[in-house]
């Protein structure tokens, strides 16, 4: 019989499309997104062009965080089918911190309420805080979740906090509508440098996260981790109002904790540095070190990638700053080299990197390199260069280059006229010897404030000192037509009594006219002035009465005061001391020890006591002999020990307490 033929294996049923849709969006739903992505293979091997498998393959390709994959099947299926995928490839590009190819990804997409939310996101990270709110401004009319914490917080990072107020109000939120829009309304309040303010909303902001989280079962270290920025915000008001203590404390536990949210670890590590200044110079390198990563290939350097792209520009410079000013204090000039040399290509639009520069030579020395460096970065960029010619400014007068500190002063117009530049201007130019040069800065300032229409006007101030200037320098009659200028329009007694010295020096008879102006003192009615004149004048006395207006009336009164007179009392010596008889002197040197004495005189020492030679172990014939002589007599009457006394061994303790 023959065998029976094996039945063949039936094919697995096919699973419909419906069917993988279904787990596909499950998987979806609950977060499950690698799996999710597994299904939407299977979709695509059945249906290849099935346009809503490849959008979800996608999404859940960003979604678990594989940048990478999305962006090459987004560039692989865009050859194949024509979908537009372009809002996809810009945000996987903003994820990789290709901004400016994000941007052009979506020139070419519609705007809409998406895609300019992502625009307005990739400003913000680029630093161009004012366009980005602009954006956000024109979402305000589509219905956004939380559109309302996106653009306060850039208008904080824009520099116009002021404006929050009012774009809370025409949206109608509260600030303790949410705890994130508590924290950036916060911010607001302490760039408004309303810190106690601001330390109370966020603490609500604390309560409230603590709150809404606890609601969501969120896990107490996640609830941490969320709430981790408000605590390093409430470190930093702490050191706003001052309470140094207090915020190097919370930034020290906070540090500690090593919570996995990088950015906050960051500004606190760099905040803490800050606090700290130039104390734990070596321990803030190291954990600045940490941040920060240098390319092997181009010599740059860049921060680790958790904050490459979460800390803002301005947060990124401030790292590298403080990174540049511990490298100085710790004297490690190369090191110091290679970064300010890196800087300016890092945060091209920042002045900061080019003073780190010139700060660098003035560390080696070489202020004439950092003043050339200063001086053409303020030719090639004159819309910032006040700091820059004020830092150079600076350089040159601590390096003895009096010249070149006034020309950088003179280049900066809208401080040329203030009080504070002029006296420095004027000192500056009489250490470099021109003194026309100093009188033409005072004569500029007082035409400047002479035509000037405020209310704060610096005219008396300038002409005083000016006049002063003048006389010093022997340009007296000048000095005499500001003195008389500041009398008339000012009526100040300062002028006036300058006005008289001037006077006579020039004119005598203007002198006594404007002399017979100044108000008498009080107590001087009954001095002869003339008699005063001829006496040869008033005596220094060291630790003398300081007298004060009322000098004369002071005087009068002491002179009145009777001088109250030690009372002499008779010597007591003593008993059966006879003074008319006192006998020789006592020894002066009774009180020195006998050693000090100028009588004194040491023992000298035996020089002719016997001498051993021989060969070692060798006793003299004087010593054995004595010896002998001393075994020969009696024991004394006390008695004697059995064995013979060891002798005392000499110690430097011994020796000490017998010099005593």
């Amino acid at each position: 019989m023959a065998p029976k033929a094996k039945p063949k294996p039936t094919a697995a049923p096919a699973v419909s499309i419906e069917d993988l849709f279904t787990t596909l969006n499950r998987h979806i739903q609950r977060s499950e997104y690698e799996q999710a992505v597994k299904v939407a293979d299977q979709v695509l091997s059945v249906a290849p062009d099935d346009e809503d498998a490849i959008q979800c393959k996608i999404v859940s390709l960003i979604k678990a965080d594989n940048i990478d994959d999305a962006l090459s099947t987004i560039v692989a299926l865009s050859k194949k089918f024509p979908f537009n995928f372009g809002f996809f490839k810009a945000y996987c590009l903003y994820r990789q911190n290709k901004l400016d190819d994000a941007l052009e990804a979506l020139k070419s997409l519609e705007k809409d309420s998406a895609t300019m939310l992502l625009e307005s996101q990739i400003l913000f990270r680029q630093g161009n805080m004012d366009a980005s709110v602009d954006v956000y401004q024109k979402l305000q009319k589509s219905k956004i979740e939380s559109l309302e914490i996106n653009l306060v917080a850039g208008l904080v990072s824009a520099g116009r906090a002021t404006e929050v107020q009012g774009i809370m109000d025409s949206m109608r939120v509260k600030a303790t509508s949410s705890f994130e829009l508590a924290y950036n309304t916060a911010c607001a309040l302490i760039e408004k440098n309303k810190y106690s303010d601001a330390e109370q909303l966020l603490l609500s902001s604390r309560r409230i996260g603590q709150e809404t989280l606890m609601d969501e079962n969120l896990p107490d270290d996640e609830i941490e981790i969320e709430l981790a920025p408000i605590a390093v915000q409430l470190a930093y008001v702490q050191q706003l109002l001052g309470n140094k203590q207090e915020a190097i404390a919370s930034y020290t536990d906070f540090i500690k904790r090593n919570l996995p949210d990088e950015p906050s670890n960051a500004v606190a590590i760099n905040n803490l540095i800050a606090l700290k200044g130039s104390k734990d110079v070596s321990d803030g390198l190291k954990k600045l070190d940490r941040l920060i990563q240098k390319n092997s290939g181009d010599q740059s350097f860049h921060l680790v990638p958790g904050l490459e792209l979460k800390l803002s520009p301005k947060q990124k410079e401030a790292i590298y700053i403080n990174r540049m000013l511990l490298l100085l204090h710790s004297n490690k000039i190369d090191q110091a080299h290679e970064l300010a040399d890196a800087l300016p290509k890092m945060f091209p639009t920042s002045v900061t990197p080019v003073l780190l520069q010139a700060s660098v030579f003035v560390k080696e020395n070489k202020a004439g390199k950092a003043e050339e460096l200063l001086s053409k970065y303020a030719e090639k960029f004159p819309d910032k260069s006040k700091i820059v010619l004020l830092a150079r400014a600076q350089i040159a007068a601590a390096a003895g280059h009096p010249q070149i500190a006034s020309e950088s002063l003179l280049k900066i117009p809208d401080i040329q006229h203030m009080p504070a530049t002029v006296a420095t201007l004027v000192s500056l130019k009489e250490r470099s010897g021109d003194i026309e040069g100093a009188n033409a800065v005072l004569d500029s300032a007082i035409a400047y404030w002479s035509n000037a229409m405020t209310e704060e006007s610096q005219l008396s101030v300038i002409m005083q000192e000016a006049a002063a200037f003048k006389v010093k320098h022997g340009k007296k009659e000048e000095a005499l037509k500001l003195f008389e200028k500041l009398v008339k329009s000012h009526n100040s007694i300062e002028a006036l009594v300058g006005l008289i010295e001037t006077a006579a020096y020039t004119d005598v008879e203007k002198a006594e006219t404007y002399e017979k102006k100044l108000k008498p003192l009080p107590g001087l009615t009954s001095v002869d002035v003339n008699a005063l004149e001829k006496t040869s004048g008033a005596k220094y006395v060291e630790n003398g009465p300081h007298l004060g207006n009322n000098n004369v009336e002071v005087h009068e009164s002491k002179s009145k005061e009777k001088v109250k007179r030690k009372r002499k009392r008779k010597p007591r010596y003593p008993k059966g001391f006879d003074p008319a008889n006192p006998g020789p002197p006592p020894d002066p040197e009774r009180w020195l020890p006998k050693r000090e004495r100028s009588s004194y005189r040491p023992k000298r020492k035996d020089k002719r006591a016997a001498q051993i030679r021989g060969s070692q172990g060798a006793v003299a014939k004087e010593a054995v002999n004595a010896g002998n002589t001393k075994s020969s007599q009696p024991s004394n009457a006390k008695g004697s020990s059995s064995n013979a006394a060891q002798p005392k061994p000499s110690s430097k303790s011994s020796r000490k307490k017998s010099r005593n």
